[in-house]
């Protein structure tokens, strides 16, 4: 098998400004939206982007036109009529937008109906929240559309329609997720857009307010922490039917991760030997070679399952071949839909024995929306060389996805991790798996207690465990880590590991890209 390119299973998904040479796409999607309504006119979007450029923005994925948002900047008045679209809007060509005033103004946001369920509306939304706080505004103000209503029209009023939405005893496909997106409903306005005849006219008025405004100021106000929160999985082995089954397994635990707005989901290395079961038994070389050809698969699963939740994913590990030799490979699916992979450096005996598996000999560090991160899998994190490396590289969180069969294999992990925190001033998440594969060779049976750590210090969590999941059952747990604090900690913490490292008596060397480097 040759080296897979992973750059044909990427999603090329970019947030980012609108221009002119998207408006024939823009156009395309606005009738598949709104059927029935009348589009914007090319002087529209050219007015739209010559007055406010940073308020037009889009979602592109693969060069396609997936989702967009429109908005002004107005003064806030609680007498002024938020309820005409038109007024506020000026007929949607928003030369009436003033940089000096507070108040975000959202005038439509869309996403195209291929694209629906990938969570896009929440990437324009978070974008719009980033640019209140950038441009330090207080609030951003929305008319939004209730297309779910005319469906219910005859049999409650518009009110009663809202309640029910709020209580979920009805989905609304825009209500819905601008209350998950942390807008607040102020009010009901009756005949908003005439023309929109799937929400009979009416919308609601919603607020979202931006904590870090700060009165008079002329920047934007900086976070005091930079929380990232961090989901680890706790995955039970269990036997499959085929593909399908294990992927929506994986789906939930992803899912869920979203629901809670996480940065990162991790999985156990190996958890893939899953899919053994459904394949018939061989020996343990040639297992692994047959779960090999589940990669293609797995790749195109996870890349879709980050674009579509929105959420960055470690995906555990899965043996793969390249040129005729067999790895074991954590891969990254970033959240834009690029991919990133990590090898395994440190081979066990027992994966040398009974699978055949070839080290690989690079630490990489990968850049995401979130900062800088490391994967380890499993026993790398028992050799303090490769943490020493990645930290040099700047990687503030080491994500390990191991799979160990016993509590004693489980405390190797457990307590150089721990380790490797106070070593490095990094925060260590540890994915295992637990349960029973009967009849699957070197992967019957699993323990685990998967765990965030941080550093052994006053500001950080009581016995350095941020959270740990109960031992062997399937469970997740979701906690924030502060980047901010562990740069603060190196600086100035208790005790300094990283800075009084004594270089004139030892050091490490490592070779990369056949060049020696010193740490």
């Amino acid at each position: 098998m040759e080296t897979l390119d992973l750059k044909d299973f990427e999603w090329k998904t970019v947030v980012r400004r609108l221009t002119m040479d998207d408006f024939d796409q823009l156009i395309e999607m606005q009738l598949r939206c709104f059927p029935g309504m009348k589009p914007w006119s090319r002087e529209h979007i050219q007015s739209q982007i010559d007055t406010f450029p940073a308020g037009q923005i889009c979602v592109e994925i693969d060069g396609k036109l997936a989702a967009s948002a429109s908005s002004l900047i107005v003064e806030y008045d609680p007498n002024l009529a938020w309820h005409n679209w038109s007024a506020i809007s000026d007929n949607g060509f928003i030369r009436n937008h003033n940089p000096k005033g507070e108040t975000l103004y959202g005038i439509e946001i869309m996403v195209d109906p291929e694209f629906r369920g990938m969570r896009l509306s929440r990437r324009l939304y978070d974008a719009r929240k980033e640019l209140c706080r950038n441009l330090n505004l207080s609030r951003i103000i929305i008319g939004g559309r209730i297309p779910g209503y005319h469906k219910h029209a005859d049999e409650m009023s518009a009110r009663e329609y809202i309640d029910k939405v709020i209580e979920r005893a009805l989905f609304d496909p825009v209500l819905t997720a601008q209350l998950s997106n942390g807008f607040a409903l102020q009010g009901l306005i009756p005949n908003y857009l005439p023309a929109d005849e799937a929400s009979c006219g009416y919308a609601t008025f919603l607020e979202w307010l931006n904590l870090d405004y700060r009165a008079n100021a002329k920047r934007r106000y900086h976070h005091v922490v930079e929380p990232i929160r961090l989901a680890v999985v706790q995955y039970e082995m269990r036997a499959v039917k085929d593909f399908s089954e294990f992927a929506t397994q994986c789906e939930f635990f992803i899912d869920v991760a979203s629901d809670y707005k996480s940065d990162f989901v991790v999985f156990p290395e190996l958890f893939t030997t899953q899919l053994l079961s459904c394949v018939p038994p061989s020996r343990p070389g040639l297992a692994a070679r047959q779960l090999a050809e589940f990669t293609p698969q797995y790749l195109d699963l996870f890349t879709e399952m980050a674009v579509k939740h929105n959420v960055n994913i470690i995906g555990g590990s899965q043996f793969v071949i390249e040129d005729e030799t067999l790895y074991n490979i954590s891969y990254l699916f970033r959240r834009d839909g690029t991919l990133g992979k990590q090898y395994k450096i440190h081979i066990t005996p027992s994966e040398r024995k009974w699978w055949g598996v070839s080290p690989g000999d690079k630490v990489e560090v990968f850049d995401t929306d979130c900062g800088r991160i490391s994967i380890l899998v499993c026993y790398d994190i028992e050799f303090p060389e490769l943490v020493r490396i990645a930290a040099q590289k700047d990687a503030g969180i080491v994500f390990v996805p191991f799979n160990t069969d016993t509590r004693q294999g489980y405390l190797r992990i457990r307590h150089c991790a721990l380790a490797r925190c106070v070593e490095n001033h990094v925060y260590v998440a540890v994915s295992g798996c637990t349960g029973n594969l009967p009849f699957v060779e070197n992967s019957d049976l699993h323990y685990a207690q998967s765990a965030i750590f941080t550093p052994a210090d006053a500001e950080f969590a009581r016995d350095a465990i941020a959270a740990e999941c109960n031992p062997n059952i399937e469970t997740m747990i979701i906690h924030d880590v502060d980047v901010e604090q562990l740069r603060r900690h190196r600086e100035s913490g208790n005790v300094q590991n990283w800075n009084d490292r004594r270089r004139d008596i030892y050091k490490v060397i490592y070779r990369e890209d056949d060049k020696e480097h010193e740490i």
